[in-house]
């Protein structure tokens, strides 16, 4: 057989186009297709297997015997056929019997063949078909007939979806593929249960048009891309959030060297030369990239062909002007998000009403895109690698956070159970709304102020759905990590204000903004040095004070905004007593300079501390005397406590919030806010679960500032709790602690009959 050269591939291309513009039948057309293909290629055999039903089925040959088309049927996975489309790989025999895949089908004649090359027919990055090749002669094919037998089966995908006659391909590195169902474990981001169809933040743009009208004109398009491409990731590069050094940059350094890479364009001029358009040249080469990645077993490697991956997405959306996200699109009412990773900003643009769900490949538990999606209330999972190559963009997905585990294109009993646990979990929040009314009172009448978490405008319509009790922390950054630029004080002045109204007398407590570290401000220059532990590093009031602009912009706009009311401050990640009197003095020249001007001022102004950092309470009791409130922030303090990085998939599980060491330590802080005459409460995501606040109550804790959708089983629970009981046994516990606290713990408020389901 001789080499198919570029020339020979446009010739092949050129007869495929006017077979798909004639007006012959779709089984005639195919017909001539794989005449068209064996005569160019010198092949004695040339057949197109489709995705019918669920089973490949011979649908055209020249070479085999023709009473075998529409007979020979081979399941995913079943022979060299079913292998190719089950994997999306390509396969290239010298000797096809020797293959441990293969299964002779005695209707085709196929034995007379020795040689076999075969391509998936690719659509929607899903196996519809298979385009096979064979021989007498035993010999492995060319690289470049492999490459000519995938441009021709990139074209034969549109001829075939336009015609309606494969399926909708099944996932080929499904784990669950004889069931069609796939699996995906991740990280537990924010608890939940969704049901809805599967959308890209970003959609693969589907390649309508393959064969080129002119040659010149797509090379055109095509180094315009490259040129705009290369802009982004140099503007990229340069952006003062990365600073100069460090991972951030090597990450991005490899990103711009893919995207300068000589080699990857000149395949694109290659696919071009054979007659495809742009789009179709790129996508191409993005297949070829994809077969590779999955024979790739370093993790390094992968990552960098994930690089490319994401690389050719974005030059295709160039060269096609596709450039938006699915946020600009008309959603489903039921929109399950996925995405490589999102910004809050990006997040927060999406419908609240239809988005049900989101599915990240990156993510962790303190990214602020968490804390948003927390706060919105849409569950969400992270870590789960490969997402696209196991969801299709209008794939049916379940997805249970609080299991972390999502399920595409569920078997019907799968998604009978997890509609039956979904109907369950709706009847219980129901009930939870039917009880919002209630207060929250122990059975031995203690009440216990539960309040929510918050940090958008809207979220204030929680306290009338959960009957909380206030805002116990609104988070002030949501603003700041959404803006574009700083946020101006006359905007945060209006945000603070409809917050306070909206409230009305329930209270709101404001923290003062909490970024840096990890939740970088793209307009705040945080210097050139790499953090390598953000979580510890310049953040929170630390950055605040450092940046005394930003800090006396923010307190003038919390004064101004309850002028006439009261006012609850809380300063975050407070190291030492000096921190908290720095941000106190800066908040109080704000209100002296504005009653000096006869402006209207707050009737009074309550200050409080976050104590996340172990170091403040050996120094407790010099700030106590200064304080109004003190809030635990359990989500940095328990890390700090057992130096472990809760975004950390490998340390996320490992520390118990439910351990000695985080009761003692919190109990000695309550004891010593209360002999103090200072309320102290919980404003992390322990005082969220019923189990964990059942021992916050226990070690004295009578203030929760939790999610909103905490409230109904938390209040529950309160109301089913003795509390001088589990005081008593708490006192018990830790007293000669058991090896497993949580266990006995459950078995008390299992014998005591606590609501901690």
């Amino acid at each position: 057989m001789p080499t198919t050269s570029a020339a020979s591939a446009r010739e092949i291309l050129t007869g495929l186009h006017e077979v798909m513009a004639s007006k012959a039948s779709a089984q005639a057309k195919l017909n001539k297709v794989v005449k068209i293909i064996a005569d160019a290629m010198a092949s004695e055999v040339c057949s197109i297997y489709l995705l019918r039903d669920g089973l490949l089925e011979l649908y055209a040959t020249v070479g085999l015997n023709q009473s075998a088309v529409h007979v020979t049927k081979l399941a995913l996975g079943e022979g060299l056929v079913g292998s190719i489309a089950r994997d999306v790989a390509v396969l290239n025999l010298a000797e096809a019997a020797g293959h441990p895949e293969f299964a002779y089908r005695p209707e085709t004649d196929e034995e007379l063949f020795h040689s076999f090359a075969g391509v998936p027919i690719v659509r929607k990055e899903r196996a519809i078909g298979v385009l096979a090749v064979q021989h007498a002669d035993p010999r492995a094919y060319d690289e470049i007939e492999i490459e000519a037998l995938q441009t021709v089966a990139m074209v034969l995908s549109e001829l075939i979806a336009n015609a309606g006659l494969a399926d909708r391909a099944v996932q080929a590195s499904d784990p669950a593929r004889d069931a069609g169902t796939a699996r995906l474990m991740g990280l537990r981001l924010v608890v939940g249960m969704a049901r809805g169809h599967a959308v890209y933040h970003q959609p693969r743009i589907l390649i309508e048009h393959t064969v080129a009208e002119d040659i010149e004109v797509e090379r055109h398009r095509v180094l315009s891309a490259f040129s705009r491409m290369r802009e982004q990731i140099d503007a990229m590069t340069g952006q003062a959030e990365f600073g100069t050094v460090g991972e951030h940059q090597e990450v991005l350094e490899t990103y711009k060297m893919f995207a300068y890479d000589e080699g990857w364009a000149r395949r694109i001029n290659e696919g071009i030369d054979s007659g495809l358009t742009a789009e179709a040249a790129i996508e191409r080469v993005r297949q070829r990239m994809q077969q590779r990645m999955r024979q790739i077993d370093d993790p390094l490697l992968a990552d960098r062909m994930h690089d490319l991956d994401d690389l050719s997405n974005r030059l295709l959306r160039i060269v096609s002007g596709q450039l938006g996200t699915a946020a600009q699109m008309s959603l489903p009412q039921d929109a399950i998000l996925i995405a490589r990773n999102l910004g809050p900003a990006e997040l927060l643009e999406y419908d609240r009403r239809k988005l049900k769900g989101v599915i990240l490949e990156e993510g962790s538990l303190t990214a602020h895109v968490t804390i948003v999606a927390r706060a919105m209330g849409v569950p969400m999972l992270g870590r789960i690698r490969s997402v696209r190559q196991q969801i299709a963009e209008g794939d049916l997905v379940l997805l249970d956070g609080t299991a972390a585990v999502a399920w595409a294109r569920p078997t019907p009993a799968v998604a009978e159970a997890f509609d039956t646990k979904l109907s369950a979990s709706q009847r219980l929040r129901a009930h939870y709304a039917a009880q919002r009314n209630l207060p929250p009172v122990t059975k031995d009448g203690e009440r216990i102020m539960v309040m929510v978490n918050a940090g958008l405008r809207d979220d204030v319509a929680a306290l009338a759905a959960t009957g909380a009790d206030g805002i116990g922390l609104f988070r002030t950054e949501f603003q700041f990590l959404v803006s574009a630029t700083l946020p101006r004080r006359e905007s945060q002045t209006r945000l603070y204000r409809s917050v306070l109204e909206a409230a009305g007398d329930k209270p709101v407590v404001f923290r003062t903004v909490d970024v840096g570290g990890d939740k970088q401000l793209p307009y705040l220059d945080g210097g050139d040095e790499r953090e390598e532990n953000p979580a510890m590093g310049w953040r929170a009031l630390r950055l605040a004070l450092d940046r005394g602009a930003l800090m006396k912009a923010q307190a003038r706009a919390l004064v101004e905004a309850a002028a006439g009311r009261e006012l609850d401050i809380m300063f975050p990640m407070v190291s030492e007593p000096w921190e908290f009197d720095e941000a106190k003095a800066l908040v109080e020249a704000q209100r002296a300079w504005l009653a000096e001007r006869k402006k209207m001022v707050p009737r009074a102004v309550r200050y409080g501390c976050m104590l996340e950092v172990p170091a403040l309470a050996e120094t407790l009791d010099l700030l106590l005397p200064k304080l109004d409130f003190v809030s635990i922030g359990t989500n940095d303090l328990t890390q700090f406590l057992f130096a472990a990085d809760r975004s950390n998939p490998r340390l996320a599980e490992r520390y118990d919030w439910l351990s000695p060491a985080i009761l003692r330590f919190l109990r000695r802080v309550v004891a010593q806010c209360d002999a103090a005459g200072v309320r102290v409460g919980v404003c992390g995501e322990m005082g969220g679960r019923t189990l964990e606040a059942l021992a916050l109550i226990g070690i004295g804790l009578k203030r929760l500032s939790i999610t909103p959708a905490a409230v109904g089983p938390v209040k529950a629970m309160i109301r089913s709790l003795d509390r001088g009981a589990a005081m008593a046994e708490l006192d018990r516990l830790l007293a000669a602690p058991p090896p497993n606290l949580r266990a006995a713990l459950a078995d008390f408020a299992e014998r005591q009959g606590v609501a901690v389901g």
